[in-house]
Parts: structure tokens; sequence; C-alpha cells
């Protein structure tokens, strides 16, 4: 695969792709926006490190030496896609439309082509479709949703050369959060499918109580439930939470059993929704100030810690660390995954405190065993 960085194509290769060619978003290309000239470093990338970027400037302080894939959900960022493409990575676009609207072919047409034409002014490389719309089977809308990744991937890869068009699933196939979705479908029309192991509370079947974000058993059975439809290791990237939840606890038993409110979604009559999302810096600091200090569940392979707040109320904060994400790396790393991604880079604590730095390298590390 080529990547056009200044004046000459940088070689870079990516055990991976299916679409060698020319790189178009690069900054050859944006010369007169300033652009960094080719440092003239041949890489050889591994494994695919797919980052969802927020916005703002956290970016800047990303492991470059390991990103391969940035879908940038914030702001437009010309700094973020010149450095990416100097570090031989690829910067793609969020992909977000109603379903509803998808079912009619023209209008299908000119979104994609909206979409296309967006990533070549904005000199990007392709695009990350994120839909996580309820459908049925059998509904119009699901076979518009395959129509459309089918079509959005055949525009890009004929107007864009070498670009990439991924899909974002839930951590199963098994209609979570009534996504009912033609997997094996969609996973054959795109380039590869990013799979959202964490959330894996949004449907509470079970006991109203906290559990982890993602807990290793469960999350591996997703993957072996993708896999047995018959989707290639290779078509599934990895996605783990740089977050956690906090939930406040009606009670707090000594066997440290939360027991959560009510909160219904999607047919399921308790969900995640009864806790709040925490990113990953903020989780450890707070941590040191928790009446627990941090434990760890050994069923779930996740860490936790509690703790009373102000106005006397307990909490329980379920999040992943190094230990927890280095276990999922090693099984996607064994299964032959194509790679490993996180929602999302912003989400660690990048300041120059030493405490901090050293959490985000473990955190960095822990991708890509």
């Amino acid at each position: 695969m080529l990547f056009a960085v200044g004046k000459r194509c940088r070689l870079v290769h990516d055990p991976f792709s299916h679409s060698p060619g020319l790189h178009h978003g690069t900054c050859a290309m944006r010369r007169g926006a300033g652009c960094p000239r080719d440092p003239g470093v041949c890489v050889s990338l591994p494994r695919q490190v797919f980052v969802f970027d927020v916005g703002k400037k956290a970016w800047e302080s990303y492991e470059w030496s390991k990103v391969t894939t940035v879908a940038a959900f914030g702001r437009y960022d010309a700094e973020l896609v010149c450095h990416a493409h100097a570090s031989g990575a690829r910067v793609v676009l969020k992909g977000d439309v109603s379903l509803t609207e998808m079912v009619d072919p023209a209008k299908r047409a000119a979104w994609i082509s909206q979409q296309v034409d967006l990533a070549k002014k904005q000199y990007m490389d392709g695009i990350n479709i994120d839909i996580e719309q309820e459908v049925n089977e059998t509904s119009p809308e699901y076979y518009a949703l395959t129509a459309l990744v089918r079509e959005t991937t055949e525009a890009f890869h004929r107007e864009i050369p070498g670009s990439q068009v991924t899909f974002d699933v839930a951590w199963s196939p098994a209609c979570i959060d009534r996504r009912c979705y033609n997997y094996t479908a969609i996973a054959d029309a795109c380039d590869f499918l990013f799979v959202m192991s964490y959330d894996e509370q949004s449907q509470i079947w079970s006991d109203c109580v906290a559990k982890a974000n993602a807990p290793y058993l469960q999350t591996l059975i997703g993957y072996e439930e993708y896999i047995t439809m018959g989707i290639d290791p290779k078509k599934l990237v990895m996605g783990v939470p740089w977050y956690g939840y906090d939930y406040i606890c009606l009670n707090l038993s000594k066997e440290h059993v939360c027991s959560l409110s009510k909160v219904p979604f999607r047919g399921a009559p308790c969900s995640d929704a009864a806790g709040r999302q925490v990113p990953y810096g903020a989780i450890m600091k707070a941590a040191n100030g928790s009446t627990s200090g941090i434990l760890w569940d050994e069923l779930q392979k996740s860490p936790f810690y509690e703790y009373k707040d102000s106005l006397g109320h307990f909490h329980q904060v379920w999040y992943d660390d190094p230990r927890s994400i280095s276990l999922k790396a090693a099984y996607a790393k064994k299964r032959g995954l194509r790679g490993i991604g996180m929602w999302n880079g912003n989400s660690l604590d990048y300041s120059k405190e030493s405490a901090a730095e050293q959490q985000t390298e473990a955190m960095w590390k822990a991708l890509t065993p």
C-alpha cells in the first residue's frame, strides 16, 4: 500500500489491506495548508489499532506508532488529518444517517455521494458507518442497511482508491438493543466490522445489579458468535472501552452486590442507563479516594471500586484497565482478529503528571500484547 506524503510516497505494509493503491487523503495534497513534509521513514504497521477521536487536541498525545485508523467523530481538524497521514495512519469520516430515509434508493445514493465528496474535500480516507438504530429482520430497513453499506463501500473504493469503509456493530450479533442486522452480508460488503465490546449491560434481563462494562467471557462469546456465523476473524476489530460506569446503589451488600434502580431500555427491564459514563482518566483520579480501594472481580475479570458521596449514597464504579484490556487483546491476537481499538482516544489523562503519564502509557501498551 502506498501513502503519499510530501513529495514522495511512503511504503506502508498493512497485512490486512484488501484495497491497495494510492492513498488520496494525503498531506501532499495539503501543502498549502502547511502540512509536514515526508520524513522519509518507511514504517511497518502492526495489526489494526482503530481510534475514535471526539475532538479537541487529545490526538496530539496519542501513541502514533500504534495508530492505523482514526475515526474523526469531533469537529473537522485539518491538523489531525495531516499529522495522521505523516504518521502513516488513515482518518475516516463518521457516517450516521436515518435508516427510514435510506429505504429510498435515491436518497441513499445522494447521501453516499455527499459523504464521498466530503471525504475528498477534507482529504480523508474513508468512512466509519455508525448506525445503532433498531431494525427488525425482513423489514425494509433491514435490506436498506445492507444496501447502504455495500453501495457506500463501492463508491468509496471507486472514487478514493485505497480508502476504507467500516461498520460498527454491537458486542454480539444476537439482536442486541433490537439491532437485528444482516451481519454476514454487512461484513462481506465492507472492509471490516468494528465490534463495540462495551455497554454490554445495555439490556439487563437478570437481577438489576451493577456489573462490568465488558465482562471477559461475555465479550469473547460475542466474537465466537460472529465467527460461527461465518464471518472471517480478519473482518473483526475488537473495540474496548476507555471509560466505565458510575452507579448509585439502592443497596450495597458486603459481598459487593450493588442493586440498581430500574431504567428500561429497548424491551429490557433494566440497563446501564442507571449509571453514568466516566472516562478512564477521571476514574483513576477518583479511585484513590474510594472507600474500598481498587477491587478485582475474577469472574468478570474487571476492576471496580466503591465510594460514598456527600449525600451518603454508596456508588460502585466498573471500568476497564490495562489488566482487563490485556486479557481481551491477547484473545484478539490469538484468535486472529484484524486488530483492536477503543472508544474513545480522548478518555485518558494526557497531562504531564507522573501518575497520569504512567496510566496513559499502560493503557496504550495494553492494546498490543
